[in-house]
């Protein structure tokens, strides 16, 4: 795999899992900060559950690595979100 395909790959994951818990945060009813806490925990949570399944595919891996980007992906979009929030 080359520079530009992981870039891309990993790109694209930190991208999905930042949309899920906005996802996430847009359904949450809790309190502000209790929210943005359980939406983040949900997207990690479905991250490993996603590891968890690939361990059971053929020529696919698990790592937590992936769920390391994958939450690294969902702070980002929720920080963004918080902080765009303020405008």
């Amino acid at each position: 795999e080359g520079l530009l395909d992981v870039l891309v790959k990993k790109g694209g994951h930190m991208l999905g899992y930042g949309l899920l818990a906005l996802a996430y945060l847009r359904g949450t009813g809790a309190s502000r900060l209790r929210a943005w806490l359980l939406a983040w925990t949900l997207a990690v949570l479905y991250a490993l559950t996603d590891e968890f399944h690939q361990s059971f595919t053929a020529g696919r891996g698990a790592t937590l690595w992936d769920v390391g980007i994958d939450a690294v992906g969902a702070a980002l979009a929720l920080g963004l979100r918080g902080l765009f929030a303020k405008f």
